[in-house]
């Protein structure tokens, strides 16, 4: 009798999987050993993915809420992102979760997590609870010598890019941090992507900014921003995984809460994927740093950084999803030295602050001040003007007023919940002189300038012939 293939297995009603591998070796040992093609079918399908789906929870799980509302504004935001996240703990691969002060929807899918949102999950990366904006990230150097911040300032924008897109041959990435990306089946096709978009800085609420530590009166310049079009196609592909993984063992979750198992190739190297986007993202911050101290001719006195999108795992073996989350917990990464950042408003100090490891918050913090209402909300309701006593700067000319300080939540209340909630704790803050931001690129882009100016020369050349 002829071996089974995937083939028969097909012919039997099998859907093709990864699985079909194990499932031939598994028939043709069965068929070996005597068992007729009844006892076999009936064995892959109780073992076929799938044929135990595990289920949505009926009843969510409780989650920790730091998250006060005074006004209806505030009141109305809170409401959406209870209704998020209790839809949200019905997945039945999170254990735990929280909201942190800063939280707001982000996406109208019903159990879509919200920013400020964190979930501890057993086995499992949900791309979704990191978003597109893998390892979004917040990094500060202090200068040696007193400076300027004009200055600064002034070097930054020399050195920096915001908008869509990168700009080759600048820097180049770290050699370990290529090699990484290449031998990686998650990134190694992205190898262009990692080279162009290092050491730029993106859009929306992306920034640059110059300020004094109010202890030392030391000027800073802190940067924000993620892994830019490397992570934005691994959490493509990683979603994609996700999502063929569970629509097999879970096809009642919805898609957007879609998880790849750890334990699993498609796990471990998405794990190994996000461990080299973070190496990737921390170099391009400090990249940039560089360059202004280059341009300064200043030398640094002190960095850290921190990240507030991704998935950390601690020694409880769970992996923990912090969606523009901050991470207060010590050791939350191997080059964790105690303190973080929390980033309010342009207009707002930068708050330095160490640990606390709160455990109702699943030891995290807000990632700054977050939003009550949609940029476009606002945008409507609201008519903005500039901040007064700071120097704001767009890169691509016009400016976003969806970024201006009161799109987002009152400052001074979020730093009193982080306090009320013991979050975190406030050990400095870096006084703003003024920051960068990209600006509404897609009205006043310098390369679309740039074409415009090249047309307009043509028309004026072809009109003159």
């Amino acid at each position: 009798m002829s071996a089974i293939n995937g083939r028969d297995l097909i012919a039997w009603g099998f859907r093709p999987g990864e699985w079909f591998k194990r499932a031939v070796a598994i028939a043709n040992a069965m068929r070996g050993e005597g068992a007729d093609d009844a006892a076999i079918l009936a064995h892959l399908r109780a073992i076929e993915p799938g044929a135990n789906p595990i289920p949505m929870r009926t009843n969510g799980l409780d989650f920790g809420v730091f998250l006060d509302a005074e006004t209806a504004a505030e009141r109305a935001n809170a409401a959406a992102v209870i209704a998020h996240m209790d839809a949200l703990m019905r997945v039945p691969t999170i254990v735990k979760g929280a909201v942190m002060p800063d939280a707001c929807p982000s996406g109208l899918a019903e159990g879509t997590i919200p920013v400020g949102g964190a979930v501890a999950c057993e086995d499992a990366i949900h791309p979704g609870f990191h978003s597109a904006d893998i390892c979004c990230s917040v990094a500060i150097t202090v200068f040696r010598r007193a400076d300027d911040p004009k200055r600064v300032l002034d070097a930054v924008q020399a050195v920096t890019h915001f908008g869509p897109g990168g700009r080759k041959g600048v820097v180049a990435p770290p050699d370990a941090v290529m090699a990484g990306v290449a031998g990686n089946r998650f990134l190694a096709e992205f190898a262009g992507l990692a080279v162009g978009h290092f050491a730029s800085q993106g859009d929306g609420n992306h920034f640059a900014s110059v300020g004094h530590l109010a202890s030392t009166g030391q000027v800073a310049l802190v940067t924000h921003h993620g892994s830019r079009g490397l992570g934005a196609q691994l959490y493509k592909k990683g979603l994609a995984a996700a999502r063929r993984h569970t629509a097999i063992v879970a096809p009642r979750v919805p898609a957007h809460n879609a998880w790849i198992k750890v334990e699993s190739d498609d796990g471990r190297a998405y794990w190994e994927a996000l461990q080299i986007v973070r190496d990737w993202t921390k170099a391009s911050h400090f990249a940039l740093h560089d360059l202004v101290a280059r341009k300064l001719g200043n030398a640094v006195a002190d960095r850290f950084w921190n990240e507030h999108n991704f998935v950390f795992r601690r020694a409880d073996g769970l992996y923990y999803h912090g969606k523009g989350a901050t991470p207060s917990w010590a050791g939350f990464s191997a080059d964790d030295d105690g303190r973080t950042l929390i980033p309010l408003n342009m207009a707002e100090p930068i708050l330095i602050a160490r640990h606390r490891d709160h455990a109702a918050s699943l030891g995290f913090a807000p990632h700054g001040a977050g939003r009550n209402m949609s940029r476009k909300a606002f945008l409507r309701e609201n008519a903005s003007v500039l901040p007064e006593g700071i120097d704001v700067r767009f890169f691509c000319g016009k400016p976003d007023l969806s970024e201006l300080p009161g799109a987002y939540k009152d400052a001074g209340s979020v730093r009193a919940q982080i306090a009320k909630y013991d979050l975190a704790e406030v050990v400095d803050t870096v006084e703003p002189y003024g920051c960068i931001m990209a600006g509404d690129w897609e009205a006043e882009a310098p390369w679309r300038k740039k074409a415009e100016a090249k047309r307009a020369t043509k028309a004026a050349a072809e009109a003159a012939t």
